[in-house]
């Protein structure tokens, strides 16, 4: 497994569909995942901190983990199936080590909100990740916030077309 960050997120230009673009530090590498409109906003708003009256289902989920005495300890995202990527929730709960099977936008929404850490497989790397070159278009980074969330305030549900 390779610790990687969120980049950023971006929108394919052809489908509009929002990409979640994660980056090993270490290396060049970067793993595009095209996600659902609701988990890019979800994910967004996390980053940058945007405080709701109520809590969203990623925030409900943490809470409902953190009150029945677990932690996330990490997410991974752990394979590559006919362009679906799979992801697992890794919860410790006192000695035991629960892995709950996920859509990675889920599990790196919750991550965000956990502040764990965030793995790829150096076999989805190697399968899907991509060279990232400086010169490359500009991927919406935390610091355009309001640029990306007026984009992700464009898109429907319906607009955007992922494999689940």
């Amino acid at each position: 497994m390779v610790k990687v960050e969120i980049f950023g997120l971006a929108l394919d230009e052809t489908s509009k569909s929002p990409i979640l673009v994660l980056k090993n530090p270490e290396d060049s590498r970067v793993l595009p995942i095209w996600i659902g409109a609701m988990e890019a906003m979800s994910i967004s708003m996390a980053i940058n901190q945007v405080p709701f009256h109520r809590p969203m289902t990623h925030d409900l989920l943490l809470k409902v983990i953190v009150s029945m005495g677990g932690t996330v300890s990490r997410v991974e995202v752990t394979d590559i199936e006919n362009g679906t990527f799979f992801a697992e929730i890794v919860v410790t709960m006192e000695n035991e080590t629960k892995r709950m099977d996920s859509r990675p936008s889920d599990a790196i929404a919750l991550a965000v909100r956990a502040e764990c850490p965030i793995f790829v497989g150096e076999a989805v790397l190697e399968e899907a990740g991509a060279s990232h070159q400086e010169d490359s278009p500009a991927v919406i980074k935390t610091q355009d916030s309001d640029k990306w969330m007026e984009e992700l305030e464009k898109l429907s549900e319906e607009d955007t077309k992922y494999k689940m």
